[in-house]
C-alpha cells in the first residue's frame, strides 16, 4: 500500500514538472518569436515593392524577391564612408572611455584627494540625467570649435563615459588594496602600480565596458544627426534617416539599407558572442 502511494506521488510529482517544462518552453517560444518578427518582417519588406509593403492588409510574403532595393539603396547612400564614419566613432569612443573611465575608476577608488565625493557626486548626477539634456551645450561647444561635420563632432559625446568612470570604479573597489601596496613596497610609482598591476586586473570589465560602448555608439541617432549635417560626415543610423520622406517613405529601400547597416555588428557578434555574452552577466546590463 505505502510503496503504491509513493510511486502515484512520484508519478504526480512527474507529472507537474513535465507541465511546467512544456509551459515554460511554450513561454520561450513565444517570446523568442515576437523578438525575432520584426528581423523578419524587415527582411521580408526589403524585397517587397512599394505597393506591397504599404499595402492593407499587410501582405506577408512578396511576390517576387527584388534584389533591385539593395542596388537602389547603395546608390542613394555613401555608405563605405557611412561604414568608415561609424567605425571611427566606435573606435574612438572605446578608447576614449577605457582610458579616462579606467584612470578616473582608479582615482575614486584607490586614491585620497581634497574634493573626491564631491567630484564622483558629480559623475553620479550626470548617469542619472537622460542624455538629451546634454545635445545643445555639447551641440554649442563643438560649433564654437568649428569642428561640426567632423569625426571629432561624433566622437566628442563619449570623450568621458560616466557609466564607465563608475563601473570601473566598483571593479577597481573589488581588488584588494595590498596588491597595489606591495607594487608600491617594490619600488612602482603611483602611475606604474595603476598600468602595470591594476589595470591588467580589470580584463573583463574593461572588455564588458568596450562591448557596452560599441553597442551605444553604433545605435546612437540623435547626436550624429544634429551635430553633422554633411551626408558624407553621417554615421549609418543618421544616414539612414535621410531616406525617411516627409510625406511618404519608401519603405523597402528603407529597409534593405538597415539590413546592410546591420550586417558589421551581426558579424561582430558571431565572432565575439563569448564575450558579449560575458560582458552582459558581469554588468547586469541588457
Amino acid at each position: 500500500m505505502y510503496k503504491e502511494e509513493t510511486e502515484m506521488k512520484n508519478s504526480s510529482l512527474e507529472s507537474s514538472q513535465r507541465r511546467t517544462t512544456i509551459i515554460t518552453y511554450v513561454a520561450l517560444i513565444l517570446g523568442a518569436l515576437i523578438m525575432v518578427f520584426p528581423f523578419i518582417w524587415m527582411i521580408l519588406t526589403s524585397f517587397k515593392t512599394v505597393a506591397e509593403s504599404n499595402a492593407v492588409p499587410p501582405v506577408i510574403f512578396p511576390s517576387a524577391f527584388r534584389w533591385e532595393n539593395f542596388k537602389e539603396t547603395v546608390t542613394s547612400l555613401p555608405f563605405l564612408k557611412l561604414y568608415l564614419n561609424t567605425a571611427l566613432m566606435i573606435l574612438f569612443r572605446v578608447i576614449c572611455a577605457v582610458a579616462f573611465s579606467s584612470m578616473a575608476g582608479y582615482a575614486f577608488a584607490m586614491l585620497n584627494f581634497r574634493g573626491k565625493k564631491l567630484l564622483f557626486g558629480i559623475v553620479l548626477v550626470q548617469m542619472s540625467l537622460p542624455s538629451q539634456i546634454f545635445i545643445i551645450p555639447q551641440y554649442q561647444m563643438v560649433a564654437k570649435m568649428g569642428m561640426a561635420n567632423t569625426i571629432f563632432a561624433l566622437v566628442f559625446p563619449g570623450i568621458v563615459s560616466a557609466f564607465g568612470v563608475f563601473f570601473l570604479r566598483q571593479t577597481y573597489l573589488g581588488i584588494p588594496k595590498e596588491i597595489g601596496e606591495a607594487a608600491y613596497l617594490d619600488g612602482c610609482n603611483q602611475w606604474q602600480t595603476f598600468y602595470k598591476v591594476m589595470f591588467p586586473l580589470t580584463g573583463t570589465s574593461v572588455a564588458a565596458l568596450t562591448i557596452f560602448t560599441a553597442v551605444f555608439a553604433y545605435s546612437d541617432l540623435m547626436w550624429p544627426l544634429v551635430v553633422n549635417s554633411d551626408l558624407n560626415m553621417m554615421t549609418l543610423s543618421s544616414g539612414l534617416a535621410t531616406l525617411r520622406g516627409q510625406f511618404s517613405t519608401n519603405f523597402p529601400i528603407l529597409m534593405a539599407g538597415s539590413l546592410l547597416a546591420m550586417l558589421p555588428m551581426v558579424i561582430l557578434y558571431l565572432i565575439f558572442q563569448r564575450q558579449f555574452i560575458e560582458g552582459i552577466a558581469s554588468t547586469g546590463g541588457k
